[in-house]
């Protein structure tokens, strides 16, 4: 196949440049978005309410327009999917991304309007091949195909004529520009499958004689894809099967307990990671550096950014503070106004802000994905901080976990359990748990306290899951393939509890 790369180059360099000229004023450039955003949606619905056409700055904006989380919004969303105009966002709205169930176990449908389409989700992902040909100058990424793993289309739901609804994948890849389609696999046909006990065999199919040079998606599946394709073709390294393999843009879940894993599979000589912060809701953020996974915060992607303080997550009436008012150090839960008719909505992720000026951010995790049962305030990154130094230790490989709070019962001191799929055992699990605990001590001063001396907290029990354990789940639950992925922590046990009963021990 023809290296286009070089052709392609100077568009990329140009963005870059636009890019990098605006990175060192966040302020500027988000107040211009704001403005841009309330004007567009003056007329609409929510517009009229809040008395958009005489809001003029972000003062007036934060005092008028309260803050949404999505049960605020759920009604006005289900009559855009009915076709209603004019509601949230200027016009007709015909295609919504079908993310994860809230607490009360329904499905959210996210907006996506043609705005977002254009203005962000595209332009976030020609953002990512930008900054990753300015840190691979060599790159040769256009002189192959890209392997794009997604999701499908919900085909359970009554809905009107002309609107689609599934996952953000599935969405993206139903309008991808007609030439990006001649540079990727597999067809969409096969992209769009909705069985993944069907789906899976015809990836590897599509894939494993193709040139493929870069890879997009969520860690575990791809995992999961890339050793059947190994198994098939026989080989112990990745670059046997795609010797032009270069990069793996990834983003869903956090890349650390797969690190471990992807090296071992992959010719490091040729292979880089390259983190992306891309959700049903927008794309946020990038990775724009070799020396740290920090990620450079998009600020001119038609997103208003907010912060609530960590400590003011729970709050009926939280502090927000725009970006020209955060600090570095400190973790925020992030709050968006975005065209896709989303507004001042609480995503539930919380970020910590690593740099100022330009701006770059590490997931922390979930506003509702921790343990606090006992006070002990455990954070999603902290886990995966643990989780990795156990791998570490032992030289165990996880392909998926999750944990959650186990309360004090006659003979039983309260502690947290985990449940662990391992791709490789470790030496001694006993050993993983003992490492794991140390970790979380090492990176979390509540944890420690809490575990001092046994008194309030016991130590971890880790319990190795069957094969599948985890896709066993999310098969029951509706959620296999695509974005979805078995929360990482849990303050409650339901899910766990629903697992073990699957999995008696």
């Amino acid at each position: 196949m023809i290296n286009f790369t070089p052709l392609v180059k100077g568009y990329f360099h140009n963005r870059l440049t636009e890019h990098l000229r605006y990175i060192d004023h966040a302020d500027s450039v988000q107040q211009g978005t704001l403005v841009q955003l309330v004007e567009k949606a003056a007329l609409t619905e929510l517009g009229r309410k809040y008395n958009f056409s005489t809001c003029r700055t972000y003062r007036d904006f934060a005092q008028r327009v309260p803050l949404y989380s999505y049960e605020d919004i759920r009604p006005m969303v289900m009559r855009m999917i009915k076709g209603e105009k004019d509601v949230l966002w200027p016009g007709i709205v015909t295609n919504f991304a079908q993310s994860s169930g809230t607490s009360g176990g329904k499905s959210k449908y996210i907006p996506i309007t043609v705005d977002s389409f254009k203005r962000n989700h595209y332009q976030g992902a020609s953002d990512v091949v930008a900054h990753y040909l300015n840190l691979n100058p060599e790159s040769r990424i256009f002189g192959g195909k890209a392997l794009i793993l997604g999701g499908s289309f919900a085909n359970d739901l009554q809905l009107p004529r002309g609107v689609m609804v599934g996952d953000l994948s599935a969405n993206l890849i139903e309008y991808m520009n007609p030439l990006a389609n001649l540079m990727r696999v597999p067809s969409k046909k096969i992209a769009l499958m909705a069985d993944w006990t069907e789906k899976l065999p015809a990836l590897v199919e599509a894939s494993m004689n193709e040139d493929i040079t870069n890879l997009s998606g969520v860690p575990s599946w791809f995992l999961t894809l890339i050793k059947e394709v190994m198994h098939r073709k026989g080989v112990q390294c990745l670059h046997e099967v795609w010797p032009n393999l270069e990069v793996f843009f990834h983003g869903g879940v956090s890349f650390e307990p797969y690190r471990k894993q992807y090296e071992s599979l992959c010719d490091m000589s040729k292979m880089h990671f390259l983190d992306t912060y891309n959700a049903s809701e927008g794309f946020f953020a990038v990775q724009s550096s070799w020396d740290s996974t920090a990620m450079l915060l998009l600020l001119d992607v038609g997103v208003f950014y907010e912060f609530i303080p960590i400590e003011d997550t729970q709050s009926t009436t939280p502090e927000v503070y725009p970006i020209w008012e955060i600090e570095a150090g400190k973790t925020y839960e992030l709050v968006i106004t975005a065209c896709n008719g989303l507004w001042r909505y609480r995503l539930g992720d919380t970020v910590r802000i690593e740099q100022l000026n330009p701006v770059k951010i590490t997931i922390a995790g979930r506003t509702s994905n921790y343990i606090n049962a006992f006070g002990e305030e455990l954070m999603v990154h902290n886990a995966d901080y643990a989780i990795s130094a156990a791998e570490k230790a032992t030289g165990a490989h996880v392909s998926d976990y999750t944990a959650a709070p186990f309360f004090a019962s006659e003979g039983m001191q309260s502690h947290h359990e985990w449940l662990i799929e391992f791709d490789q055992h470790p030496t001694s699990l006993s050993e993983f748990a003992l490492v794991l605990d140390n970790a979380l001590k090492e990176v979390n001063s509540d944890y420690e306290a809490k575990r001092k001396g046994d008194i309030f907290l016991g130590a971890p029990q880790v319990m190795a899951m069957p094969q599948g354990a985890f896709d066993q789940w999310l098969a029951t639950h509706g959620k296999l393939g695509g974005q979805r992925k078995v929360p990482r922590l849990c303050n409650d046990r339901h899910i766990v509890d629903e697992i073990l009963q699957s999995f008696p021990f």
